[in-house]
């Protein structure tokens, strides 16, 4: 094997004699070395190395292991997926076995023999290499809790990332795209990837009830705080207590109820309307809205200092018409759902009406697209969708790349080709090669080069 220059091996040990001899033993990798705790920790963060050999003895206290198993553990907080492999002494089982309890890969006992932690290290490396490989792999799928997303659009992807980054946090997150782009679809893959996945996911449109019934639906009422109020009732704040809440359409919160949400994000209290209590609620909130507010707090209808609590992590949702390949391949996947729906197996759509599909700039994002694909599988007479039940006027295709540099046009040309091409096959890989007109093989090699396995 030869050694992982990305990931070198580091050498923890504080006799630097026996340090060089480590060194020296283990030259066929690519190693840096340090004597105590604080300098290993420095190597760590600078060197990033896969695989650690260190001694449990350091100093200030070279007699005692408390510094060893002080710097295991803020290895194992650091990056618990790099190999720790400990030097100890030979009668030192018991702390050999804490420290492979701990999250050690392996213990040694001096003197050790070179052939065997050669062995043993090389091992360490291709362990980690082959965990590091299979999160790759597992990275390119999506995951479960974002399953109901249909899509291989590059900038789409990296929003899928994002979301998955920011689940196991508490961020407040902003949503930002127009309507019918799959926020709600987004909100929900969130709180699916979070801690909170099994509490509930509460979501309401602000825009969609009346502003005098917004405050009572957001915060709750008590029995008696106004005509009708029959007994007391929890608000959508309350309700989602320990999970998740979607505020959707949030440019369009009343000014007044900007003020009561503010204090909610800044105290995580709620009063409820016509009460005196502050209840404690524990809810992630995640926002969604078409408008953009940055602007809207600029002309002051929407609280700057709101902005600003809500937008922690923004997240801007391309529409379809951005998407390359999007449109025809969530058409082929609405096309096989409402044909089992309507009890119409084996419906498909014709070339030409892909084309029309492909060429529609889709002003309605998703819905339109999904109420395009139901009404034509309702009204088409055969098993073929055309483009007439289609029913779409000829679009234009969007703008080229204004870029200069002929290799980074070539790669940008081949890759929203082949993206579109498995788009219109709906991902058949020998159809979108014969489409192409280069060899399954070489499709195969162009989607590696440019990253679209």
């Amino acid at each position: 094997m030869t050694a992982d220059k990305t990931r070198p091996l580091l050498i923890v040990e504080d006799d630097l004699a026996l340090q060089k001899q480590i060194k020296w033993s283990l030259d066929r990798f690519d190693s840096v070395t340090a004597s105590d705790r604080e300098s290993a920790m420095l190597q760590l963060r600078k060197s990033l190395p896969a695989v650690i050999t260190m001694d449990l003895g350091l100093p200030p206290d070279a007699d005692s292991v408390s510094e060893g198993f002080k710097l295991l553990e803020q290895v194992m907080a650091f990056d618990p997926d790099i190999k720790v492999i400990v030097l100890t002494g030979q009668n030192d089982q018991a702390n050999a076995l804490r420290a492979v309890a701990m999250g050690a890969y392996d213990f040694f006992a001096k003197p050790f023999e070179p052939e065997l932690l050669n062995l043993t290290v090389e091992r360490a490396f291709r362990l980690f290499e082959l965990q590091a490989e299979n999160r790759r792999l597992r990275a390119l799928h999506q995951p479960d809790a974002l399953s109901g997303l249909t899509t291989r659009d590059p900038e789409m992807m990296r929003v899928c990332r994002m979301i998955e980054k920011v689940a196991s946090s508490n961020a407040t997150v902003m949503l930002l795209g127009e309507s019918g782009t799959g926020k709600e679809v987004l909100a929900r893959g969130l709180h699916q990837s979070s801690p909170r996945r099994g509490e509930k996911f509460v979501a309401i449109n602000c825009a969609a009830i009346p502003e005098n019934l917004l405050e009572s639906e957001l915060f709750g009422y008590e029995k008696g705080a106004f005509t009708g109020a029959a007994k007391t009732t929890l608000g959508k704040i309350e309700t989602a207590n320990g999970g998740t809440l979607m505020l959707d359409e949030i440019g369009d919160l009343p000014f007044q109820l900007q003020a009561k949400l503010l204090r909610f994000l800044q105290e995580r209290v709620i009063e409820r309307v016509g009460g005196r209590q502050e209840i404690p609620v524990d809810v992630r909130i995640v926002c969604a809205t078409h408008q953009d507010l940055n602007a809207l707090s600029k002309e002051s209808r929407f609280r700057e200092d709101l902005y600003y609590r809500l937008a922690e992590i923004v997240v801007n949702i391309p529409p379809l018409r951005a998407r390359v390949g999007d449109p025809a391949l969530l058409a082929h996947a609405f096309v096989r759902r409402f044909s089992q729906e309507q009890n119409r197996s084996n419906m498909s759509l014709s070339e030409d009406a892909v084309r029309a599909i492909e060429l529609h700039p889709w002003p309605g994002n998703i819905r339109e697209l999904e109420n395009c694909i139901k009404r034509a599988t309702i009204m088409a007479d055969g098993s073929q969708i055309t483009s007439a039940d289609v029913g779409l006027k000829s679009g234009t295709p969007n703008d080229a790349d204004a870029s200069l540099d002929l290799r980074l046009i070539r790669d940008n040309a081949e890759k929203n080709a082949i993206i579109a091409a498995l788009g219109r096959v709906n991902g058949n890989v020998l159809k979108a090669a014969e489409l192409l007109g280069v060899s399954r093989p070489t499709l195969y090699d162009l989607m590696h080069r440019l990253g679209l396995k």
